[in-house]
């Protein structure tokens, strides 16, 4: 049980990871077509993330294979109910990959132009449905003995929309900020502008958020039963406000840290609601896919924890190396050897 405790606690770090950092990159894909005001903007603002944006999605690959390995129940009976769903997230992840590449391959502005909407649109519809998939995750899914009784349209439930729509806020936001720590000029003060603009937003949705997840969920029940987990959402909270208490202070590469300590923590929010669940059932509790019904055997978790142990290492000094290189600001959309033909 030990090590099914501990692979459901870094299944749910997995994810973390993903979300702060591929979040600033979907953030910033959203918005570039409205911070970036000409074609040298645009190029400014994907040359900041263009070197990393790929690399941020080894996580999402080791979060999947991490279901896969420790928990294959889960993740056969994941991808054989919600096929379609995962089918249109993978175009979205696709289209992005591919928009970042094709618009420096024609100098024509129509055809950037064509691309630059295909970043935008596949990063909302990616953030979008992460939301949506954790919003109907955390509200349990229409499954017992027979199978799986929900569609593509159910899943499109109010929850889960206002889970997709705090997901976009949050990187929204989150991307504001990247941009107003990478980037110079006018193109700096435009995003700074938007993230004070934004922030009442996002704080809304997140109250919204908070009070329908009661009634939508069981997530607060492990909170009520152990008083001492609420310190996980009331950080998450500090955290959300501290982002505009240092943005109006011009902290802004310290508004960007707790942006990402603020996505970590609502994500283990959720993480720690669900526990011992991964997917709760919203028909009867017996079907849940748990700890104790979905997870490999202890042989098997024994032998990927020391291949976690070896590897995850590795690549996070990897990514500190890459952050590393590519810490200074762009200034210059027209700078050479950053990121590839943006």
């Amino acid at each position: 049980m030990t090590l099914q405790v501990m692979w459901f606690a870094l299944w749910g770090l997995l994810w973390a990871l993903y979300f702060m950092l591929d979040g600033f990159t979907l953030g910033a894909g959203m918005l570039h077509n409205y911070i970036a005001r000409d074609e040298s903007q645009r190029q400014q603002v994907i040359r900041t993330f263009g070197p990393v944006w790929d690399g941020n999605e080894v996580w999402l690959i080791t979060a999947g294979g991490a279901t896969f390995a420790a928990f294959p129940t889960t993740y056969a009976l994941m991808f054989s109910y919600l096929y379609a769903p995962l089918l249109v997230l993978l175009f979205g992840l696709i289209v992005r990959g591919v928009s970042f590449e094709f618009r420096g391959l024609n100098p024509g502005l129509a055809w950037k132009r064509c691309w630059d909407r295909a970043i935008l649109f596949s990063s909302l519809v990616i953030t979008l449905l992460f939301g949506v998939a954790f919003g109907n995750i955390f509200q349990g899914l229409p499954m017992d003995a027979s199978g799986y009784h929900g569609s593509l349209l159910a899943l499109l439930n109010p929850y889960g929309l206002l889970t997709g729509l705090f997901f976009i806020m949050l990187f929204l936001q989150h991307g504001a900020l990247y941009l107003a720590v990478k980037t110079r000029g006018a193109l700096q003060e435009r995003a700074r502008r938007t993230t004070r603009t934004l922030w009442p937003f996002m704080l809304a949705v997140a109250v919204a958020f908070l009070a329908f997840t009661a009634p939508a969920t069981a997530l607060y029940d492990n909170f009520k039963s152990v008083p001492s987990l609420w310190v996980v959402p009331l950080m998450a909270a500090l955290e959300l406000i501290a982002v505009r208490l240092l943005a109006g202070q011009g902290k802004w590469l310290r508004a960007f840290a707790a942006s990402c300590a603020a996505i970590v923590l609502v994500v283990a929010t959720g993480i720690v609601g669900l526990f011992p669940d991964l997917i709760p059932s919203s028909l009867d509790p017996a079907y849940s896919l748990s700890l104790s019904n979905s997870s490999s055997s202890p042989y098997t978790l024994g032998i990927m924890t020391v291949v976690v142990a070896i590897f995850v290492p590795i690549v996070i000094a990897y990514k500190i190396w890459i952050y590393r290189v590519f810490r200074g600001p762009v200034s210059d959309a027209a700078e050479e050897g950053i990121g590839g033909n943006y």
